[in-house]
């Protein structure tokens, strides 16, 4: 199936207007299926446009706040009916701009309507308690305010989810948004905000400013007027937001990389260990920061696991997202296929032995694409770099040990801790992996990947800020805690 479009321009969201950059300058993007297809042109922003944004929102917080939760939240329906509306059209967009699959597409566009749902209904839960008073006559009580302005800056592997997982709570809490979207999948962005203008937000409460890291990122980073920067991306870039908003009092959220391990015990369910190592690993082309990366097996089962793996990862279909037999499409740009193929071949240089993939694919119709095979690699030590940074990519290592003691400590032994999950029908097991793992996100019998909305998502050491996001943890960090005490 081919779903060529004419090349559109796209524009910035300011103050419920839509609005070329002042830079008058643009970026296109590019579809990584067929790096030949223009998907559309986005604006190339300035500090101006983004002051302009801040100070629509500056200006809509107070009325905004004064609106309350129940109000606010009906908004919060609106937009997920709108979203709704617009599910095959923002799929196909994401699929175009990123290169996962339409049905993983569409999957996200219904977790994200899932979402704003979730954080409607939140508006009327309690945002606080009664506190028992020293003094008969005195009331004490705590209420939960916004912080303001917050800033907003998305990654490009789950344009629409993880946009809404920051948006939603942020508004319904009361706070004004200006939002970043990752340069890749600017326009996958775009039509999320059309549906949030459509749905009748006031002027000023979302507002979307695309563009460059460099400026618009670090303008946000650094603006005096954002109380709260929310982010999810690169240690690298993580680790500036947490600088810049610390130095000048902004409360910050990160969510960054993870190398998230799997172990496959000796009395695990194999066939069910291979099915949720390969989704974990290899679904969205491995560009998950919760995906598998590691696959630490005891040895009396190893050979067993390791043939049942590569007979399935043998039969996964490469190809554009768009196509309906496709399992795993394109990595998402150029310099992504580039970091993969690279990593692999460190790989290969320390002694790992290659047992399938390897290759970028550029036969017939994959020729104009980002493709890369999907790769799996044995003889893997935890000293080589394929096992210690994140790849982001479809890349299996496979680490054969004696003991489940042995595993653990080769699954902590990285400097992430976002996910992790083990395969054993032993409680005891369960238990102590439970105990002893660290990582913030803990899954028995099932893969690394999976997120419920609903429950909070994070990491530890260096995966996150050791904020949470989502569930009620979100609507946590989009407030702060106001105590009131009352004396008749």
């Amino acid at each position: 199936m081919s779903l060529k479009t004419e090349t559109i321009t796209y524009y910035n969201f300011i103050n419920g207007e839509w609005k070329s950059s002042n830079s008058n300058e643009k970026i296109e993007s590019k579809n990584p299926a067929d790096n030949t297809e223009i998907v559309g042109i986005v604006q190339k922003s300035t500090e101006k446009d983004l002051d302009e944004a801040v100070m629509a929102a500056k200006s809509a917080q107070k009325a905004w706040r004064n609106k309350g939760f129940i109000a606010r939240g009906q908004y919060l329906y609106k937009i997920a009916e709108v979203l709704e509306e617009n599910i095959e059209d923002i799929a196909i967009t994401m699929t175009k701009e990123m290169g996962k699959t339409l049905a993983e597409a569409k999957g996200e566009t219904m977790r994200a309507i899932s979402v704003f749902k979730y954080y409607a209904s939140e508006g009327m839960n309690k945002i606080g308690d009664v506190i028992p008073h020293t003094e008969s006559d005195g009331l004490m009580y705590t209420t939960r305010v916004p912080l303001g302005v917050v800033g907003i800056i998305t990654p490009w592997n789950f344009p629409i989810a993880i946009a809404a997982w920051k948006i939603a709570p942020a508004i319904v809490s009361g706070n004004t948004v200006v939002f970043k979207p990752a340069q890749e999948t600017s326009i996958t962005a775009v039509k999320l905000v059309k549906c949030i203008a459509e749905a009748g937000i006031p002027k000023g409460v979302v507002n979307l400013v695309t563009g460059t890291g460099s400026t618009i990122g670090q303008g946000i980073i650094d603006h005096a007027d954002i109380q709260a920067i929310s982010f999810t991306g690169s240690n690298d870039v993580g680790k500036r937001v947490a600088i810049g908003a610390a130095s000048r009092g902004a409360k910050f959220q990160t969510e960054m990389g993870g190398k998230n391990p799997v172990i496959v015990a000796d009395d695990a369910d194999l066939d069910l260990a291979v099915e949720q190592t390969i989704n974990g690993g290899l679904k969205s082309t491995g560009q998950k920061c919760t995906c598998t990366s590691r696959v630490i097996i005891m040895e009396d089962v190893f050979d067993q696991f390791k043939e049942k793996l590569l007979s399935k990862v043998r039969e996964i279909t490469v190809g554009s997202g768009l196509e309906s037999d496709t399992w795993m499409g394109p990595c998402s740009s150029e310099k992504q296929l580039q970091t993969v193929v690279n990593y692999i071949k460190q790989g290969i240089n320390e002694g790992a032995t290659l047992l399938y993939g390897g290759k970028r694919l550029e036969q017939g119709k994959l020729k104009e694409g980002y493709y890369v095979e999907p790769t799996v690699f044995e003889n893997v030590t935890t000293s080589m770099v394929i096992a210690q940074e994140e790849i982001f990519g479809p890349v299996l290592a496979l680490i054969k040990v004696r003991s489940i003691e042995e595993a653990l400590e080769i699954a902590n032994d990285v400097k992430y801790g976002l996910s992790a999950a083990i395969f054993t029908r032993d409680i005891g097991r369960m238990m102590t992996f439970i105990k002893e793992i660290d990582a913030g996100l803990v899954r028995i019998n099932a893969e690394t990947a999976g997120v419920e909305l609903q429950a909070p998502f994070g990491g530890m050491k260096e995966s996150s800020s050791h904020s949470r996001e989502q569930g009620k943890a979100a609507i946590e960090f989009f407030t702060a805690t106001k105590t009131v005490f009352v004396k008749a």
